[in-house]
């Protein structure tokens, strides 16, 4: 139960954070926006090192590097399939495939569910794809490519959290201290290069770095969740952050959530009480 309430904390968390690092994102090229959130980020998880602690073994730097490159390939990736849409299609296929391939390895290394998670952990995995659609895809079809790249980045948002657990239990915050260092650098160095394409415009600073923080903490709360309960549960539970973006739209931008969003709430709800009962 205090793993899947920690799992529920970090969906809520990096819900949050997308919802205002898409807000910021809008005032500002992307890179601007990732370029103060990073910061932040990594400024809060230095924070909570003399409270956690942090055990800088090879073990945990090498899986905290492995998720920092994970999570600048899921930026690139992820950024580039928005950049080629349709996505009513493809952010469902990204979220589905971050949520079950991490489930996939749970299962490998031996994890098992009770007959209320065999029917709770499908219905997870639906519920993510109702709350993550669009509007109606119409006579839209994506690209090969541009599933492809969804297909990445659903892979490396997977591979992010499948590190994170790897590390050792014992290491505190040294893979996300690590892990974001990593990824910070990679995304400077993408910004040096793509420099002239950024644009004029100042990033909205307080969004950007409020979307950092939550992005710690959500990366915290998984980690933490990840140590005290099964893989299984706890990446699909935490792949249904769209839940949070879609209410805090509803609730700050008036936008209207759709039929099939009504349906993945409550199927949400639904498996998560039976995840519950595992």
């Amino acid at each position: 139960m205090i793993a899947l309430l920690l799992a529920l904390g970090s969906s809520l968390a990096y819900g949050c954070a997308d919802f205002l690092g898409g807000l910021g994102a809008r005032k500002a090229h992307v890179l601007r926006t990732v370029l103060v959130a990073a910061p932040a980020s990594l400024a809060v998880e230095l924070l909570l090192w003399p409270v956690l602690g942090a055990s800088f073994s090879t073990a945990a730097l090498g899986w905290g590097a492995a998720s920092g490159v994970a999570s600048a390939a899921a930026f690139a990736l992820l950024y580039r399939t928005l950049a080629i849409g349709p996505m009513n299609v493809l952010s469902p296929v990204t979220a589905l495939v971050s949520a079950a391939l991490p489930v996939a390895v749970g299962l490998l290394q031996g994890e098992h569910l009770t007959a209320a998670g065999l029917i709770g952990l499908p219905l997870a995995l639906l519920a993510v794809v109702l709350v993550s659609a669009g509007h109606g895809a119409g006579s839209v079809r994506p690209s090969r490519t541009a599933l492809l790249l969804a297909f990445g980045a659903g892979a490396a948002i997977a591979l992010q959290l499948v590190f994170l657990h790897q590390a050792p239990s014992g290491s505190g915050v040294a893979p996300l201290i690590v892990g974001r260092a990593v990824s910070s650098a990679v995304t400077l160095a993408a910004a040096g290069l793509l420099r002239r394409r950024l644009g004029p415009e100042r990033p909205a600073y307080a969004l950007s770095a409020a979307a950092g923080v939550l992005d710690s903490l959500a990366n915290l709360l998984f980690l933490l969740a990840a140590r005290s309960g099964d893989l299984t549960v706890v990446a699909v539970i935490t792949a249904l952050y769209p839940a949070g973006t879609v209410l805090l739209a509803r609730g700050v931008l008036a936008e209207r959530i759709r039929r099939g969003q009504f349906v993945g709430l409550g199927t949400a709800a639904v498996a998560v009480s039976l995840l519950a009962l595992t």
